[in-house]
């Protein structure tokens, strides 16, 4: 929790309280970013952009939302344009894996194939749907901080993410029974 003080003080011109507010907040911009865009260099690109925006406007935050909400929005946003703008493209990274004695290598793969399946099954969701999971189950939102964040009535962000589990669903049952990604 970013201690309302220390934007105040940010806010205030004070540089060394706006240094230490990007620090705590850069590891949740960059998951959120990665989460939305599923690629490591464009999301270093989205959370370096929204981190330069957030330095330059934190004057222009009002404590009428959480500072947290406020931070969201703009990475959003900006993941959002990104997203648009972007051709889709596959990382080999993602598939590399390393085990060690301790590990149970057949836990592992499975644990692993279960991420992905996930991933691929979120990464399938139509933008909206996908980044309503995203802010509300990896980032821990409230129904409310996530309507407040991406403009939206409540009723919509539930029926998203409604949708979006009812897909979610569907698609890691295809997974199971072996049908096809992709």
């Amino acid at each position: 929790m970013i201690a309302p003080e220390l934007v105040r003080s940010a806010q205030a011109g004070d540089r060394d309280a706006l240094i230490t507010l990007l620090r705590e907040i850069e590891s949740h911009v960059y998951r959120t970013a990665f989460y939305i865009l599923n690629n490591e260099q464009d999301a270093l690109d989205a959370s370096q952009e929204a981190l330069l925006r957030i330095y330059t406007k934190i004057n222009s935050y009002e404590e009428k939302a959480l500072f947290k909400t406020w931070v969201q929005r703009i990475v959003t946003n900006i993941c959002i344009d990104k997203f648009r703008r972007a051709k889709p493209t596959v990382s080999m990274d993602e598939h590399d894996m390393t085990f060690t004695a301790e590990q149970n290598v057949e836990e592992e793969i499975l644990t692993g194939y279960l991420a992905q399946d996930i991933r691929e099954a979120i990464d399938k969701l139509p933008e909206h749907h996908r980044t309503v999971v995203v802010l509300r189950y990896l980032q821990d939102f409230s129904y409310h901080e996530i309507a407040e964040s991406l403009n939206l009535p409540l009723n919509t962000v539930k029926s998203y993410l409604f949708r979006a589990r009812h897909t979610l669903q569907s698609l890691l049952q295809d997974y199971q029974k072996g049908g096809v990604r992709g």
